[in-house]
């Protein structure tokens, strides 16, 4: 690791000590850690898109819109490989959220998620991406337990 000094003013430092408070960092590092990591990912530099990431869209929709579930269904069938899982909410007579887990090659992610978004009918979208490291092999039984060992008898 290494040790970098910063000068920030009065303001900042007392923006950044309450977030610290409200999040229950353990130290001002941490925090600044995470939020360097956070504005990294925000950018959208060019580092991220070749890195592999886990990611969650959510987007609410217009269930009748015009062949929208058709094209999202669709869409969803022609990347199985980035989508993982989806969660399907009914909001109101109207709406629908869903929330889909994508993993995959960032700039793949970021893509799909975007075209999603772009789907006439889709009122509001959001994706998240944390980068993850990719190790070959692990997949859907991803090679290690979760949990307490279960004893035999």
């Amino acid at each position: 690791m290494q040790r970098l000094t910063i000068t920030i003013d009065d303001s900042l430092l007392a923006e950044v000590d309450g977030f610290i408070e409200r999040r229950g960092y353990a130290s001002r590092s941490e925090a600044f850690r995470d939020l360097l990591r956070s504005g990294l990912e925000h950018s959208g530099g060019d580092a991220s898109a070749n890195r592999h990431c886990i990611a969650t869209l959510s987007y609410v929709y217009d269930h009748a819109a015009r062949e929208l579930p058709k094209r999202l269904t669709n869409d969803y069938h022609e990347h199985h490989d980035l989508a993982q899982a989806t969660l399907h909410v009914h909001i109101d007579h109207d709406s629908c959220l869903e929330v889909t887990v994508l993993k995959g090659r960032g700039s793949e992610v970021k893509a799909f998620a975007e075209h999603v978004i772009a789907e006439r009918g889709v009122r509001h979208g959001h994706v998240v991406m944390m980068p993850i490291e990719s190790r070959a092999g692990i997949g859907a039984g991803h090679g290690h337990a979760h949990g307490a060992k279960r004893q035999r008898k």
